[in-house]
């Protein structure tokens, strides 16, 4: 969580101590509330659940309702009395646990996990968007996707986000930054505030199980966000977000 404060960090930094200007409206720190904060908090669900539904074109996966395929994913690192306790405990809700994920995911994406996130991207959305402006939008999603996921390279490279694969997830993570990276972009730029685009990143965090938990099958490299999955469904969202505004010729700010 610390390591999520430097980009932060440095983008104050450059902002006071080396440019010597404002930090706050430069970094798009705002909270002025508009329908783009809504679009980024719940852009992520559809994200998870179309990503859920993309896993099951891979073979090998299977649709779970029981949540065998998250039991058995938890075989590692649960005893299976644990397990079992899990189980006893998730019959007993009223309903089917995928809704209580969703509803826990919303809610820490619009708090903790925002609060966190912030950190990030008022370094990358913040601080970089601004300075690469002359880029065009395009190639500056690009480069600031390309950056943001190396930087998650020693994350990745302990076992973070891609356990089973962890050298192969560097460029997994550098592939889904980089495909996010527009949609938050869009986000900053519509909402004028990189606190949306804290929120649409503490949100597909906190929504990542949503993608995997009534799934059975495939490996941290095909099923889930961060799979091959989820790539394929941002991908279609850049499609659609590149083909709405024109080519991006739409896009200011």
């Amino acid at each position: 969580m610390i390591y999520m404060l430097f980009p932060a960090l440095t983008a104050v930094f450059i902002r006071k101590v080396l440019y010597h200007e404002a930090v706050k409206a430069p970094l798009r720190i705002s909270f002025r509330f508009n329908r783009w904060f809504i679009v980024g908090w719940f852009l992520p669900l559809a994200v998870a659940l179309g990503t859920m539904a993309v896993s099951l074109l891979f073979p090998g996966v299977s649709f779970s309702p029981d949540m065998a395929g998250m039991f058995e994913r938890y075989r590692d690192i649960m005893t299976p009395e644990q397990i079992a306790q899990m189980q006893d405990s998730l019959e007993q809700l009223p309903l089917h646990p995928i809704f209580l994920t969703i509803v826990q995911g919303l809610l820490a994406g619009i708090t903790i996990n925002a609060l966190f996130a912030f950190g990030e991207e008022l370094g990358w959305r913040g601080f970089l968007l601004q300075e690469l402006r002359p880029l065009g939008f395009a190639r500056a999603s690009l480069f600031i996707g390309f950056i943001w996921g190396l930087w998650h390279a020693p994350l990745i490279l302990q076992g973070h986000n891609y356990p089973q694969h962890p050298v192969t997830g560097v460029f997994m993570m550098i592939l889904f930054c980089m495909l996010y990276t527009p949609l938050l972009n869009y986000i900053t730029i519509k909402a004028n505030s990189v606190i949306a685009a804290a929120i649409m990143h503490g949100s597909i965090n906190g929504l990542a199980g949503v993608a995997i938990i009534m799934l059975q099958g495939g490996n941290d490299l095909t099923v889930g966000i961060t799979g091959a999955a989820g790539l394929i469904v941002l991908g279609i969202c850049n499609i659609v977000l590149y083909r709405a505004t024109n080519k991006y010729s739409a896009v200011t700010g």
